[in-house]
């Protein structure tokens, strides 16, 4: 969790508003299948619907308060590997500074599969 104070009070963000920011922010980027994450029980990577994207988002906070992001995705056949996480990280890293006011230590970007349609 993040703590802001100030004359008027204090702000607290969770976990949470990051993962759901970055979720949202990876999925927008042409080319996302969406969010991936790897069962403990078979070991596969699995496709997250809408509502479960989150889960494929580690966020942690670096010791000076910055947010340190790990993303699991899917992508399309025929995409641009580098390009996409590219852009993938300059949106994530824009939307969770415009929105939360947060610094972006770092995203790491996992291309866990793709999909061949």
């Amino acid at each position: 969790m993040i703590n802001y104070t100030n004359e008027l009070g204090k702000i607290i963000i969770s976990k949470d508003v990051f993962t759901t920011l970055v979720g949202d922010a990876a999925t927008s980027c042409f080319g996302v299948k969406g969010m991936a994450m790897r069962s403990v029980s078979d070991g596969l990577v699995h496709l997250l619907k809408k509502e479960s994207m989150g889960k494929g988002v580690y966020v942690s906070f670096s010791d000076s308060g910055d947010v340190v992001i790990e993303l699991h995705i899917i992508v399309d056949q025929g995409v641009n590997i580098p390009a996409l996480c590219h852009s993938i990280i300059s949106e994530v890293d824009y939307k969770v500074t415009q929105v939360t006011g947060v610094k972006v230590d770092s995203v790491e970007v996992f291309v866990d599969s793709i999909i061949f349609d």
